[in-house]
């Protein structure tokens, strides 16, 4: 995606630089190829950083048949979603600095942006309905129905993200009416409203979930406690510390959820093509970030790809044993 020139003055030095409208684009001499800038440079390192970090999870979790749990199914599909979203930022530096823009591959690159976007929060929504089941119905979960359930759920979701990514390419885009434009070229406005909408739909649905989760988690606490005083005097229990830290964890990636996803998704229903452009690069950056933080505050996380992990890498030193699949810890 492109961001829009805003009527201040500009900083060519900057990187960020604006469009013009189509005739005077046909009128103008050929487009080059802009030199590069730190900006470009960033774009690259972190699109390489995001993919590499993700196709190690993927990987992991396909080449290993022990990890076939409804919580690895949507860790795998969070892990390509992010790795998607790497691969987009990495195009789009190929296709700014390394040869002459063109209209397709700004549909090419916008629209697989937004559809790698908008699998990643759906997965994260995903993650957070499988801690509440996995909670609420623990004696079910993990069981075939439940990977079936969660299979036909991540068909539902990339499907949905497809569709919504193949709008620019359809012809969803602003490139002949440059007035129709959103804070993010080529996406229209009407068309980035709808997307930051169910954005911020998925947000609060997301939110409600984890609300829930903590209400689940205080009551077993409390049964838990209750329990206490029947257990033998060497029976281990959940102490107060380990619920603190769960807590703190919970708070932690609550706290990057919303950072990285709310500014955007109100950005994108406020913000108008004369808005600045840097405003939604400090918006659109956080999104992008989280595919590079959601290995490691989830997937990372989970004790059973960790283990798999230290076993390719070391093996002789970690072996591999039967283990009994959590969902992703609290």
């Amino acid at each position: 995606m492109t961001l829009n020139a805003s009527e201040l003055p500009w900083d060519e030095s900057s990187g960020l630089e604006p469009f013009l409208p189509l005739d005077l684009q046909e009128s103008s001499s050929p487009p080059e190829v802009p030199p590069l800038t730190i900006w470009g440079v960033t774009l690259c390192v972190s699109g390489t950083l995001i993919a590499t970090e993700n196709a190690i999870v993927v990987t992991t979790i396909l080449v290993t048949p022990s990890l076939r749990a409804p919580v690895f199914l949507l860790l795998a599909s969070l892990g390509l979603a992010d790795l998607l979203a790497g691969v987009a930022l990495i195009l789009h530096f190929l296709f700014r600095f390394c040869v002459e823009p063109s209209d397709w591959s700004e549909l090419l690159t916008s629209g697989l942006l937004v559809t790698s976007l908008t699998a990643s929060l759906c997965s994260l929504m995903g993650v957070a309905l499988d801690r509440y089941l996995s909670l609420s119905h623990a004696l079910t979960y993990g069981s075939s129905q439940s990977r079936r359930r969660a299979a036909t759920l991540l068909l539902l979701v990339w499907l949905g993200a497809c569709v919504i990514g193949a709008g620019p390419a359809m012809g969803w885009h602003c490139l002949e009416e440059p007035n129709s434009c959103s804070v993010a070229r080529p996406l229209t406005r009407t068309y980035l409203s709808l997307i930051c909408g169910g954005f911020l739909m998925v947000i609060i649905v997301t939110l409600q979930l984890y609300a829930r989760i903590c209400r689940v988690a205080r009551r077993h606490a409390h049964a838990i406690a209750t329990q206490r005083h029947f257990l033998p005097t060497n029976q281990p229990y959940p102490s107060r510390h380990s619920s603190g830290k769960g807590f703190s964890r919970l708070i932690l990636v609550l706290s990057v959820f919303v950072g990285c996803w709310m500014p955007f998704s109100l950005w994108g229903l406020l913000g108008d093509a004369s808005s600045p452009p840097l405003y939604t690069y400090a918006t659109l950056v956080p999104a992008a970030g989280s595919s590079l933080l959601n290995p490691i505050l989830y997937s990372l996380r989970n004790k059973d790809i960790r283990k798999v992990l230290l076993h390719a890498c070391c093996p002789h030193r970690f072996s591999h044993s039967t283990h009994t699949h959590y969902p992703v810890d609290v």
